[in-house]
């Protein structure tokens, strides 16, 4: 891959270990992949990160729209906790918010965002898409669209897609490659609809793979087969 500019979306379970919403050891080992990608000079690097580890909806008892901005305010501790743990590491790092929360970060500005991405700055993106209703993975897909970021990193626990889940299926097939159309075709739920439409719009090609192993993050971003492939 000669991606010059790539949105990695983490989950928020990223940072949590069993017994903390925020492990350190988990913060760690994500801030390394990420500075190691960095350190080559290479790439210019954007991050979503979920909030599923703080926030997952209040259920029946908390109205949505009032839950979803709940999740949106736990992206962007989340956000905030990465961002201090890059900085400390020697990474230069910053955070933009869809909504502002003044005090903590700056409110999302597309121009801004793209000169820090130039000047080599890890630009974080918190707080979703600032609506309800709309996941991380859109958020993703939005923010990709915007900075015109060459491809979107799915980061996730499995090594790539299958045409069913590998771990309740051991004859499960993974694919390697697939077209937009495929993906549909195969009912393939790489990402929730908004986003998979808007990545397929924008013609930024999806990489599913496993960043849970060591080193993953660097090879994918170096152009080794890792994982599976969506393109046009």
């Amino acid at each position: 891959m000669n991606s010059k500019r790539v949105l990695l979306k983490l989950s928020g379970e990223s940072l949590s270990d069993n017994s903390s919403s925020i492990s350190e050891k988990s913060l760690s080992k994500v801030t390394r992949e990420i500075k190691s990608v960095v350190d080559k000079g290479n790439v210019q690097l954007a991050v979503v990160i979920g909030a599923g580890n703080i926030w997952r909806g209040g259920g029946k008892f908390i109205e949505r729209v009032t839950a979803d901005k709940m999740g949106m305010l736990a992206t962007v501790m989340n956000s905030l906790a990465l961002n201090d743990s890059l900085i400390k590491s020697g990474v230069k790092s910053t955070v933009f918010s869809a909504s502002g929360v003044s005090g903590f970060v700056e409110k999302f500005n597309r121009e801004k965002a793209v000169r820090r991405l130039e000047k080599g700055y890890v630009v974080i993106f918190a707080g979703g898409t600032g609506n309800p209703f709309f996941t991380t993975d859109t958020a993703s897909a939005l923010r990709a669209a915007e900075i015109k970021a060459d491809i979107l990193l799915k980061a996730t626990q499995v090594d790539g897609v299958y045409n069913v889940d590998p771990k309740k299926d051991k004859n499960a097939v993974k694919y390697d490659v697939l077209t937009f159309q495929e993906a549909l075709d195969k009912h393939l739920a790489i990402m929730d609809a908004e986003a998979f439409s808007l990545c397929m719009q924008s013609s930024i090609s999806i990489i599913v793979f496993d960043f849970y192993k060591e080193g993953n993050l660097q090879k994918v971003i170096s152009g080794e087969k890792i994982g599976t492939r969506v393109e046009e």
